[in-house]
């Protein structure tokens, strides 16, 4: 093969990886705008107070309000890397912290068990405590535990 078709060559190879870099970047920042849209650019969620999850509402129980907050701490105990600060049955209060799986993220969960009536609610604040979103990760938090806390109630009730 002659010099030029040697640089021929190494110039098509080099426009090539030039080409498939800039393709690779680009993708990374379209998929970085898209995570970024999915999720609100939010780090503190509260049942029936955050218009971005509007799903996420204050649980209404018929049960003492007792019986709910015992089967809060239960709920918080069994979810996985949570652990319970401070509770005040008192006050009907429950302090946790919530770690991500990866990279040990800590948000700061707040229960609280009041009694409305002939009823119990149940309202979740969890927030962040570093960055200015979470990517969900705080509705995240308040689901499992919503689903967990359901779980608890029910067994509570059962066998009441």
């Amino acid at each position: 093969m002659s010099r030029s078709g040697a640089a021929s060559s190494t110039g098509r190879e080099g426009l090539v990886r030039g080409v498939t870099i800039v393709a690779i970047a680009g993708a990374v920042v379209l998929g970085a705008v898209v995570l970024l849209r999915a999720w609100p650019l939010i780090n503190v969620v509260e049942t029936g107070r955050t218009p971005e999850y509007p799903d996420l509402r204050p649980r209404i129980y018929r049960a003492e309000v007792s019986q709910v907050f015992d089967a809060a701490l239960h709920a918080v105990d069994r979810m996985p890397r949570w652990t319970i600060l401070v509770y005040q049955p008192e006050s009907g209060e429950i302090k946790a912290e919530a770690r991500s799986l990866v990279f040990r993220f800590v948000d700061d969960v707040v229960i609280r068990v009041t009694p409305q009536g002939a009823s119990t609610v149940v309202s979740v604040r969890s927030a962040s405590r570093i960055g200015r979103a979470d990517f969900g990760q705080n509705a995240r938090n308040i689901r499992a535990f919503l689903q967990e806390l359901d779980r608890q109630v029910e067994r509570a009730l059962s066998h009441a």
